[in-house]
């Protein structure tokens, strides 16, 4: 790991551990739209959409990628798809479906970042939409 990458780590796990007190249940950190934003700036963020296919290609938050958490196989997808050494930030419509992703994915070890409120209120916020 390069000097940048571990100051990098350093600042995302003080931001992890600033944002704490946000916490719902498991393991993981809400954050509101401008916080989670901010932290998807840093290129080392996997950033997932919890959401259905059809609501992905909807629109969804770009290089995102989609993993149905509703889908019996979401676990072993997560697990085959993401690194557990890189934070996921995630996100599904409205917070219900991505407060599930985070607590699964969170006791499996992962650091797990969470949009309060979803993607609805990313685009409320009027945050860029990739289609």
């Amino acid at each position: 790991m390069t000097a940048l990458n571990s100051l990098t780590m350093g600042i995302i796990l003080s931001l992890i551990t600033l944002f704490s007190c946000q916490q719902t249940k498991g393991n993981f950190t809400s954050m509101n739209v401008e916080e989670f934003d901010s932290i998807i700036q840093d290129k080392n963020i996997q950033r997932l959409d919890v959401r259905t296919l059809a609501e992905y290609t909807e629109g969804h938050i770009a290089q995102s990628i989609n993993i149905n958490v509703l889908d019996e196989s979401f676990s072993t997808m997560a697990d085959s798809l993401l690194q557990k050494d890189r934070p996921v930030a995630l996100y599904c419509r409205s917070g219900k479906r991505s407060r599930k992703a985070a607590k699964i994915l969170s006791e499996k070890g992962y650091k797990v970042l969470e949009l309060d409120k979803g993607f609805s209120a990313w685009k409320e916020a009027g945050k860029e939409i990739e289609k």
